[in-house]
């Protein structure tokens, strides 16, 4: 299925009643719209699932106990934190769709869609388009497109998968200054549409932790530590501050100074700092400490094989993401649960120092 000179996109003016239909049948009927890989006319597997047994966290006593909420997840993650489960992988898939149509966000077939973004038009849907695309492979998601680190962690991994098989598209939403300056270190050229009539549209279904994904991670974190001097070095704090959904660790910069002055780790602002500089104060890092988040992906992208991500986790959130990342990728998973406090939560720098001891114990032994 490998293609090369794709077309380019070409202005054209088509209307497709489909956005209207979708809505008055959500709304008057409670209509659950198919999947766009039930209406494919293609189907093809780019890589085998598999299954796995995963590793267990490292975490000191009695933090479980902590844990209120969670998000990601529909039970609480004491049993995935402690390990040990045989976890199958699903195959990352693709499909072809004929006569597809994007059109504020939403990609339609037929009954079938897919929301990539929210629409900007919630009432009075728009039903034209002014662009048509020959073969056109759609990489992008709406969990990437609505959080940075899953941009980072999917749609960025899919996007070599996009470029064999057509023109890569993306829906057109606002991107920031390091969507674009990774972009071009990844090599990443994407078209960004608002709507467009395909002829053909591949998509793709590449959520499993495979190895065949974990080697397209891999290369993104080669390419991106091509451009940059590789010093080892025990660790980077990256501050999360109070970007993205709440979530306020009280203490954050003093444990980020705690763990500079103790172990020797470097503080990363991502919000003030170009790709650059991120990319070369995370390289080389043995750990990787942070409030769990989009942020943290800086340092996992570039994280070696053997290294440790350290998250800390607000007690009424706890996210288990990140690990399914660390276990793919052959490197270790632990954590540290805050004490909650009226404006966020609080994590107590002996604990965080004690977890990164685990990982040391680990690594000596």
């Amino acid at each position: 299925m490998i293609q090369t000179n794709f077309p380019t996109q070409k202005k054209c003016w088509k209307w497709s009643v489909l956005p209207a239909k979708n809505i008055a049948m959500r709304k008057l009927l409670r209509w659950v719209p198919r999947s766009l890989g039930s209406v494919a006319v293609q189907s093809w597997e780019i890589a085998h699932g598999e299954t796995s047994i995963t590793r267990p966290a490292y975490f000191l006593p009695n933090q479980l106990e902590r844990v209120t909420g969670w998000a990601f997840a529909s039970v609480h993650p004491q049993r995935e934190m402690e390990g040990c489960i045989e976890v199958v992988h699903a195959p990352t898939r693709a499909f072809l769709l004929k006569n597809a149509w994007l059109i504020d966000g939403v990609l339609y077939k037929d009954d079938a869609c897919s929301y990539l973004q929210p629409r900007a038009r919630r009432w009075l849907p728009q039903l034209h388009v002014e662009n048509e695309i020959d073969r056109g492979a759609v990489y992008c998601t709406s969990a990437g497109n609505k959080y940075f680190g899953q941009w980072l962690m999917d749609d960025c991994v899919t996007y070599p998968l996009a470029a064999m098989e057509g023109i890569p598209i993306s829906t057109d939403q606002p991107v920031n200054p390091h969507t674009l300056d990774y972009e071009d270190w990844l090599d990443m050229k994407p078209e960004r549409v608002h709507t467009a009539f395909f002829k053909e549209a591949v998509i793709f279904e590449d959520y499993g932790q495979n190895r065949h994904k974990h080697a397209r991670f891999r290369s993104m974190s080669e390419k991106l530590l091509s451009h940059v001097k590789v010093e080892p070095h025990p660790g980077v704090f990256i501050l999360r501050r109070s970007t993205g959904e709440r979530r306020l660790l009280i203490n954050e910069m003093e444990l980020a100074e705690h763990l500079r002055d103790k172990r020797g780790f470097r503080i990363l602002d991502p919000e003030i700092t170009d790709v650059q500089t991120i990319v070369a104060t995370c390289a080389g890092a043995q750990t990787v400490v942070g409030v769990e988040g989009s942020g943290l992906m800086h340092g996992i992208l570039v994280l070696s094989p053997g290294g440790a991500v350290l998250t800390l986790q607000p007690p009424n959130r706890f996210v288990c993401l990140y690990k399914h990342l660390t276990d793919r990728d052959h490197q270790n998973f632990g954590f540290v649960v805050g004490i909650a406090e009226e404006n966020g939560f609080r994590v107590i720098a002996d604990e965080v120092e004690r977890t990164l001891d685990l990982f040391h114990a680990c690594q000596t032994q």
